[in-house]
């Protein structure tokens, strides 16, 4: 989908200004994902889908508290309430 929009939008002309190293990340961060996604969905194969995607949904908390710690992004209040929100829903799901 991504390099769909790419070519829709006529925007591969800068293609060849990426670097080695971000392509290298970008090759990574496609293989990481597609395994996440393979592992995702066998864990929805043989578990319980009540109890699979609630850790699924956590994985947006846990994005917004290291995107916190590591990359020192604002975390502001509208991020903490939906952070908090997004906790409690998966906590109610799961008991």
């Amino acid at each position: 989908m991504a390099w769909g929009m790419v070519f829709i939008t006529n925007a591969q002309s800068g293609i060849t200004e990426i670097s080695r190293k971000s392509w290298l990340f970008l090759i990574l961060s496609g293989l990481a994902t597609g395994a996440s996604w393979l592992c995702y969905y066998k864990a929805l194969q043989i578990g319980d889908a009540s109890k699979v995607v609630p850790i699924d949904k956590l994985s947006v908390v846990i994005t917004l508290v290291l995107a916190f710690i590591f990359l020192h992004e604002e975390f502001t209040m509208k991020s903490l309430i939906g952070c908090v929100l997004i906790a409690a829903g998966t906590m109610f799901m799961v008991l």
